[in-house]
């Protein structure tokens, strides 16, 4: 998981790409090619 300042780039990198709230923590998650998961930190 990479850890990036701005998700916009993240969640723009895939089309399956979402963005999910979990924890007060803003993450993108992608079911079908998990190597594109981001945390924004």
């Amino acid at each position: 998981m990479k850890v990036v300042n701005s998700l916009r780039t993240a969640k723009t990198r895939h089309k399956n790409c979402q963005v999910v709230r979990r924890k007060g923590r803003v993450y993108v998650i992608n079911k079908k090619d998990p190597r594109f998961k981001a945390r924004q930190g």
